[in-house]
């Protein structure tokens, strides 16, 4: 009775029903065979002069020839040269094992689960009914990204019943649209929606292998769709087509391979590749061949959104490849010239991006850059040493040209690329201490040609074009950014981790930069001086380590505040943020004075509040003050020796003014630390407690932590109005 009862409750689910359809199908399906080998063995013997092909040929020859037959009818080429049958060639050897005995399923019942195993038509029948149900409540929390996704473009694939016959998509259905051998060769088949759309419902209702197949090979046909020499198996007439087939491969694909060889995921996003196995081997082939489509795809759209997209889904893909040294190679050098593209408007030929044109073209470094870190964050760190070393000669090859356009976009790699070295601090350490090396080098060979000079006249030995600048070698763009990248980058890691081990490398980093800073003392290159003393500036706020600048901020004061009249001119300011180099026609100039001091005062503001938390804050500040008060003294006697001149010292009273409060503003700290310092009891031997008694002030409550807050809040103010102006918008600027 218990017997009789299990079989009334399995035929009551329906499975049972389920169970004799999937019996009817693998029927059909040995029919269907069977006509193939029948004709295809008629056909070898008429070619054979009469040697027997059939009887004498094994099981494993047959499915050999049951498979060409499958690959030949699915992907019949209509353009026959040789470069195209390479690519054929090469497609089958990647692609066409897939379908390796598919028609052995029914050779006897006692052999169908061994043959089944290396067949993607049983992989598709793993799973029926109520199971693939189940498996799709799950996709919401598994993938949400995917399965809003289906809710806003497929979300009819969501709603069908787990008990409907037929859900599975029959051969005939599957291959709609593909020429049979009557049909000839004269035209490549139109891939039509409901085509596509049947291959979608077999992915997500049943995680077809078989669809997924054909939806790649429509991938492919897509990605080589303007290469007239490529062999594609569907012809793509429609810019909605084309979308839907690029985006329903780039989606659809991770979820299928997860289904069946998923990878395992690791703490902090790392991951492991899937173990080796018949199926993982079949399916990396088809991955590969995958990547390569998406790869020439890539080099061929022009579309921000759909790089984007590309770019996105492909990385959930990076598990599955990282066994292929060159797809991955290929695929990171893709990646890192996406992520240091210009900012170009394509369709206005080739005009720089304004608006929401430079938007896109952030979206797509930012999908660069995750895609790159994908790779990385792999258990390899062959692959980690590629990305870091890509990153950083990508970054310093951009930077050589910086303007007013591409500055936002360099920013924009240098804090990407702070987060790809900051994976693996042991591997970025190694990196780092070799290019921090090279500058060290640049700087040491350009100080022993500026010591050496130029040869003599008499000399028989022909000057180097070099000699003449030597300095250029380190005063230019690339330096600047370099030094900035790694200050950056110390500054994040040693500001979450005070024993972080790249620590070490903040003394050479600072020596190299002051070296920098005091290889031409001129005017003309106080711009570039800047630039370094504010990376120095930001290392020593995160790391907290006394980096001595006001030396070499001072004097930068001092030399253009107290000199002669400065020239009054109609000439535009200056953006100190995209030159390091003044024109020589700004020089002496009161825009150009006025800028300068202006910048450098507020270096200074800062590194004061940086220092203001210091138990030693008074005695730190008292060469900085003198310097500060004679540079003063020297501005009001000249602008009173000139008082009577025409023009007045209005330039020289805007710096005085400035130089004035200044020196209120640390006046007023040392006096309120010294307050502080009245009530402790321990001596500045007593390092524990002067370490704590320094921990418990807050910069933002101090004197001059209020003051460079105030000039903050300014410099941003004037930054906006002058992005805006920029831009063309209505705005005034106060000169």
């Amino acid at each position: 009775m218990k017997t009789k009862k299990s079989s009334r409750k399995f035929a009551a689910s329906g499975k049972l029903k389920q169970a004799i359809q999937a019996r009817h199908k693998h029927q059909q399906i040995k029919k269907r065979f069977e006509g193939r080998r029948g004709r295809n063995g008629a056909a070898g013997k008429g070619k054979t002069d009469g040697k027997p092909s059939g009887p004498l040929k094994s099981g494993k020859e047959d499915e050999t020839d049951e498979e060409e037959d499958v690959v030949m009818e699915e992907r019949r080429p209509t353009k026959k040269t040789s470069k195209a049958n390479a690519v054929e060639s090469d497609e089958e050897e990647e692609q066409g094992t897939d379908d390796n005995d598919s028609e052995g399923e029914e050779d006897s019942e006692d052999d169908g689960e061994e043959d089944d195993e290396g067949s993607f038509s049983s992989f598709d029948e793993d799973e029926e009914g109520a199971g693939h149900l189940l498996e799709l409540s799950k996709l919401a929390e598994k993938d949400p990204e995917f399965y809003k996704y289906l809710q806003e473009n497929d979300k009819e694939l969501l709603e069908f019943n787990a008990n409907e016959p037929d859900v599975i998509a029959s051969d005939e259905e599957m291959e709609t649209g593909i020429p049979s051998e009557d049909e000839g060769e004269e035209a490549t088949p139109v891939l039509k929606p409901e085509t596509l759309k049947t291959w979608q419902k077999a992915l997500l209702e049943h995680r077809s292998l078989r669809a997924l197949r054909k939806l790649l090979l429509a991938f492919r046909a897509a990605a080589y769709g303007n290469d007239d020499d490529a062999v594609v198996a569907w012809s793509i007439d429609s810019s909605e087509v084309f979308d839907k087939v690029v985006t329903t491969a780039l989606k659809y694909t991770p979820m299928v391979l997860d289904h069946h060889i998923p990878y395992r995921a690791l703490p902090e996003g790392r991951y492991k590749p899937p173990l080796n196995s018949p199926k993982q081997q079949s399916l990396t082939r088809l991955i590969s061949s995958f990547f390569k489509s998406i790869l020439h795809l890539l080099s061929q759209i022009t579309n921000p959104q759909m790089v984007t997209t590309c770019l996105t889904d492909s990385a959930k893909l990076v598990p599955y490849i990282v066994g292929n040294r060159k797809i991955v190679k290929s695929y990171v050098k893709t990646c890192l010239a996406l992520w240091s593209a210009p900012n170009i408007d394509i369709s206005n030929e080739g005009e720089e991006e304004s608006g929401d044109n430079t938007a896109e073209a952030d979206k797509v470094r930012i999908a660069a850059f995750l895609s790159m870190r994908r790779v990385a964050i792999g258990n390899d760190e062959a692959l980690l040493d590629l990305v870091l070393k890509g990153a950083y000669t990508t970054l310093v090859k951009t930077s050589r040209s910086t303007n007013v356009h591409s500055l936002p976009a360099i920013n924009l790699m240098k804090n990407t690329a702070v987060d790809l070295y900051s994976i693996d601090q042991a591997a970025s350490y190694q990196h780092a201490f070799g290019y921090i090396r090279q500058l060290a080098v640049t700087l040491r060979n350009t100080l022993k040609a500026k010591a050496t000079g130029p040869k003599e006249p008499n000399s028989k030995e022909k000057p180097k074009a070099k000699s003449k600048e030597p300095f250029k070698q380190v005063y230019n763009w690339q330096f600047v950014h370099s030094v900035d990248f790694w200050s950056m980058l110390l500054s994040r890691s040693c500001e979450k981790d005070p024993a972080s081990e790249l620590q070490p490398l903040i003394y050479p980093l600072v020596q190299v930069t002051l070296g920098a800073v005091k290889l031409v003392p001129t005017p003309r290159y106080y711009p570039l001086h800047l630039h370094l003393l504010r990376s120095l500036l930001t290392l020593s706020h995160h790391t907290h380590t006394y980096i001595p600048l006001p030396p070499y901020l001072i004097p930068l004061i001092t030399s253009l505040a107290s000199t002669q009249k400065p020239k009054s001119s109609t000439l535009k300011p200056l953006d100190l943020e995209v030159i390091i180099r003044a024109p020589t026609s700004y020089l002496k100039t009161r825009i150009f004075i006025d800028g300068i001091v202006e910048e450098a005062l507020y270096l200074v503001a800062e590194w004061c509040a940086d220092v203001q938390n210091s138990v030693a804050f008074p005695e730190i500040m008292v060469p900085i003050v003198l310097a500060l008060k004679r540079c003063l003294k020297n501005t009001k006697q000249k602008g009173s020796g000139k008082a009577n001149g025409k023009g007045g010292g209005g330039g020289d009273a805007k710096s005085s003014k400035s130089i004035k409060t200044l020196v209120e503003r640390i006046e007023e700290g040392m006096q309120w630390t010294k307050e502080k310092r009245r009530t402790v009891s321990f001596t500045p031997n007593d390092r524990n407690q002067v370490d704590r008694w320094e921990a418990a002030v807050k910069i933002k409550d101090t004197p001059l932590g209020k003051y460079a807050a105030v000039l903050k809040k300014a410099r941003e103010r004037n930054r906006a109005m002058l992005e805006k102006a920029r831009q063309g918008q209505d705005e005034y600027l106060d000169e």
